[in-house]
């Protein structure tokens, strides 16, 4: 009887790792980028290649400028819950119209990230948030340590 219980015991915690471990292809939705600074939102997608690695896409708009960046995640499950945490690296585009500098209204960054990555087992969701720094590359070059981003995404 001892046997027949562990046995449905480990039977159960096997289908609920399992069900924490569902993941999804692709998402699109909307992103945030927020800290010290104006807050950016806009669509932002993402789209894995296999379970660890993905792209990230985001358009935002703010600060009057738009904002164009591609993240490369590499993603990891934490053991016994529905969450992965990633590192992730990318360029990004600001186009702005006014911005003080005559020479360029284009500017550069670099934006490392880590953060986490929700999917909501019984539903078509998924939440993420990191923590990205912004580097400024171009035009008097700048680092902004204080920004994160915020991700809700319909997947499929």
């Amino acid at each position: 009887m001892k046997k027949i219980f562990l046995l449905a015991v480990i039977a159960i915690a096997l289908s609920a790792t399992q069900s924490f471990a569902q993941s999804y292809k692709t998402g699109a939705g909307l992103g945030i980028d927020f800290g010290d600074g104006s807050t950016l939102v806009g669509p932002t997608f993402k789209h894995f290649f296999n379970g660890n690695d993905a792209i990230q896409a985001d358009l935002l708009f703010g600060a009057d400028a738009v904002w164009l960046g591609g993240y490369y995640q590499y993603h990891q499950p934490l053991k016994g819950t529905p969450l992965k945490w990633y590192l992730g690296i990318g360029p990004q585009l600001a186009f702005a119209d006014d911005n003080g500098f005559n020479d360029n209204s284009t500017f550069i960054y670099l934006r490392p990230m880590v953060g986490l990555d929700f999917k909501v087992p019984s539903a078509p969701l998924s939440f993420n948030l990191d923590w990205r720094p912004a580097w400024r590359l171009n035009n008097d070059s700048e680092f902004e340590p204080a920004r994160f981003g915020l991700g809700f995404r319909y997947t499929f």
